[in-house]
């Protein structure tokens, strides 16, 4: 399947909209205040704001340059606000108003004319007529004046880089991080958008790509600070439509209450009324648009939220706590108040889900029980403790041989992590009946890491086996990204025997890509991966994330008409060679003479094609009659067959017996774990390098660094796939007898029968068929 990197727009459709337009504003707050905005008409929106400290910030953004959207699909960037006039309806609730002291304000920031960075403060209430909560706004770029009151500082508005309004709750302080004596839910809305002037209109990349087979994977995390309608928007200009992942993230979604000094979640999974209003209208332009969300719930949340005795821990009684930054708690399935908030979350989204319409779908994201980089499992917070009975065995490093007590601890473990997941999957049902589909999403590499055997035991336990969940799920980007070819193929064997999810029950999840400097070659191995077995042949497979992807610019171009298969008979060509049969090797080069008589030749093929004439070798009038009839079988050159080359069939020299050590195959990086047979003609970097597809299976033997192979399968093509990679720098060699892809050269066969009386041989010519190859 074909991909490409768009680093910007090339000449694509493009559209217009108008400067301005609310589906491009974002929002953007410290944590842990909770804000979204949504588009609630063609030239409004609303902004929901949720207050916990006096100190608390909520900026409504207009950016200059389009930072967020894909390169296919961004606006253009215009930083020249002269002579441009925007006009809209302002009404709030609940934040401080336009007319009190740090009420509303237009921060501009950009350069001045000499070009020196510059910050302008513009307050609203200067350039508004009406009411504090509810007035008509006029802002004209070149007349703006910044300060307290008129006349003031002009703002410079040739070099706007952005600008944001500013909302706040009533008693706000700026830098303050005291609580707020109760927390303050606050609105603003801005209606009838308009923009006049220069550039009041603005290009747009209007890209929209057919629909193709794979889908994409959305975060509430990553993507709460843009309007449901952008996102979208994006999706659907990517081609992506139908079915797709959307995470609802470990962060963003659940409303905070003070605890001891502290804000956590609240133990009813209450929805944060920004985030709240953000998947009402999310969810209901996805049915608008027959897009389906899958609603994917993890067992991770902020730790700086997280109640410490929800978190799973090590031995130690250290906290389970995620790479990233800030870091992520892990919960533990043992704790019946965190599994609590889990089966409420799972509710309360079951219950947007279907006052929206959507079709019941949800995602148990990556449960599991987490290890810490030096070995130590996180079983043993208190309330797993007691479900092991008060001192279960210690595992100090997981990935040590374990004794009978401590792998039994482990199936005990992913007994409960079962029963936890098995509770969610009830509540879903409860709220959507059975029509509702839950699946469970694995992470491979952490889950079957081979340097830690026994931990399926925990983290892929038996009660997850089929039909227990309506589908399954497996990622291995780890694996995938760092070439790990046979940890891939071994993790996904066992996870997928191990479970027994039927093929038209599991699904892939490829991706992703964390840093923009990787994204060349990772995207490469994420679009490659998607295609190959056994993912290719899965009924669903998703790229994951949207925000890499509208970041790196990946686009997942269409799939092309379906060609036009190549048919192959895989049998030998029925009569003996005679001598008089010819073989002939055939290259192609263009030569070019020069008007000085030099000349320039190119060579077009890396790889001789044969062709033979094999008439010569028919004996009798019995072989004719064989010969006839396999060729009206492979109705002339329609299908093609094997043949028995007499003169090149072997690795060994032309027609030797076959050794392991025969041909060089590659040498091992520790990572790859597929290698393709070849025969090298010639020595060194000269060699010319033949695929060979068509071994004989009983004859092919393989060594590593001269020592015969073991743990090796040989798959359609002639590729070999270890069950474990070749040590990095061993050589990879194979010895195998072969035959050659070949067809009728031509749909007619002459034959006389005088002629072959008179012992003339008929003429059949076959020439090799190119099979396509990985």
């Amino acid at each position: 399947m074909a991909f490409w990197l768009a680093k910007q727009h090339l000449g694509q459709d493009r559209d217009h909209i108008q400067r301005f337009d609310p589906q491009y504003w974002t929002v953007n707050f410290p944590r842990p205040m909770m804000a979204s905005v949504v588009t609630t008409g063609p030239a409004s929106l609303r902004v929901e704001c949720e207050f916990h400290h006096s100190g608390e910030l909520a900026g409504l953004i207009w950016d200059s340059e389009d930072t967020l959207d894909h390169p296919l699909l961004r606006y253009e960037t215009l930083r020249d606000y002269a002579h441009c006039v925007l006009r809209f309806r302002w009404r709030s609730g609940g934040l401080i108003p336009l007319d009190a002291p740090n009420g509303p304000t237009l921060t501009i920031e950009g350069t001045d004319g000499s070009g020196t960075a510059r910050t302008w403060f513009v307050r609203l209430w200067n350039y508004a007529s009406g009411s504090p909560t509810d007035a008509a706004i006029e802002l004209r770029f070149s007349g703006l004046e910044a300060g307290w009151s008129l006349p003031g500082e002009p703002v410079w508005p040739h070099a706007i880089d952005r600008m944001f309004i500013s909302l706040v709750p009533p008693g706000y302080e700026a830098g303050s991080t005291a609580l707020l004596p109760a927390r303050v839910n606050g609105w603003a809305e801005m209606l009838d958008i308009a923009c006049e002037g220069q550039d009041a209109v603005i290009a747009i990349g209007d890209v929209v790509l057919p629909p193709h087979d794979v889908g994409i994977c959305t975060a509430y995390d990553d993507s709460f600070n843009q309007t449901p309608a952008r996102l979208l928007h994006n999706m659907q200009g990517l081609g992506y439509r139908g079915r797709f992942v959307h995470y609802v993230g470990m962060s963003h979604f659940f409303r905070l209450i003070p605890v001891g000094g502290r804000l956590e979640a609240s133990p009813t999974c209450e929805l944060a009324v920004p985030a709240e209003a953000w998947h009402v209208d999310f969810f209901a332009r996805c049915v608008a648009l027959d897009m389906a969300p899958m609603v994917s719930i993890s067992f991770e949340l902020l730790a700086q939220h997280c109640p410490e005795a929800w978190m799973q821990r090590a031995h130690d009684g250290s906290p389970a706590l995620t790479g990233w930054s800030p870091p992520s708690a892990v919960l533990s399935p043992a704790n019946n108040a965190a599994m609590g908030f889990l089966r409420q979350a799972f509710r309360r989204f079951a219950r947007l889900i279907k006052a929206a319409g959507a079709p019941p779908l949800f995602q148990i994201g990556e449960p599991w029980w987490w290890v810490m980089a030096d070995g130590r499992i996180c079983l043993y917070d208190n309330e797993a403790r007691a479900r092991f009975g008060g001192s279960p065995p210690i595992i100090a490093d997981i990935r040590q041989p374990l004794d009978a007590a401590q792998k039994y601890l482990l199936d005990q473990a992913g007994a409960v992590l079962a029963q936890s997941t098995s509770t969610m999957r009830f509540r879903v049902r409860q709220e959507l009946g059975t029509s509702s589909e839950t699946r469970l999403l694995v992470f491979t590499p952490t889950v079957l890491d081979p340097a830690m055997p026994e931990l399926y035991r925990a983290n892929l336990p038996a009660g997850w086996a089929w039909p227990a969940y309506e589908g399954l799920q497996l990622e291995d980007y780890d694996w995938l990204t760092a070439g790990r070819e046979a940890a891939r193929r071994n993790g996904w064997t066992f996870a997928t025997q191990r479970l027994g999810y039927p093929v038209a029950r599991t699904e892939y999840l490829s991706g992703f890509v964390l840093l923009p400097e990787d994204a060349d070659p990772f995207w490469r191995a994420i679009d490659a991966a998607l295609d190959a077995p056994p993912m290719r042949d899965l009924p669903r497979r998703y790229v994951w994330a949207l925000p890499q992807v509208a970041r790196d610019g990946y686009v997942r171009l269409p799939p092309p008409e379906e060609p036009t298969m190549q048919a192959f008979d895989d049998v030998l060509y029925p009569l003996a060679l005679g001598r008089d049969a010819s073989a002939s090797p055939e290259f192609s080069t263009t030569v070019s003479v020069m008007a000085s008589g030099h000349e320039r030749r190119a060579s077009l093929w890396s790889d001789a094609r044969m062709s033979y004439d094999v008439g010569p070798g028919i004996r009798s009038e019995a072989e004719l009659a064989v010969l006839l009839q396999f060729f009206r079988a492979r109705r002339g050159a329609a299908r093609a067959f094997r043949l028995a080359d007499p003169f090149d069939c072997s690795s060994s020299g032309m027609s030797g017996q076959p050794g392991p050590t025969d041909q060089l195959l590659g040498i091992g990086d520790g990572l790859t774990a597929t290698f393709a047979l070849v025969k090298r003609y010639g020595e060194g970097p000269e060699a010319q390098v033949r695929r060979i597809t068509r071994p004989r299976a009983g004859t092919v033997s393989l060594s590593i660094n001269g020592s015969a192979a073991q743990g090796w399968t040989l798959e359609p093509g002639g590729v070999i796939v270890f069950a474990e990679a070749p040590p990095t720098g061993a050589e990879v060699r194979a010895g195998y007898l072969f035959d050659v892809p070949v067809r009728f050269a031509e749909d007619r066969l002459d034959v006389s029968g005088a002629a072959f009386a008179a012992g003339e041989a008929p003429s059949v010519p076959l020439v090799e068929v190119r099979e396509a190859t990985a």
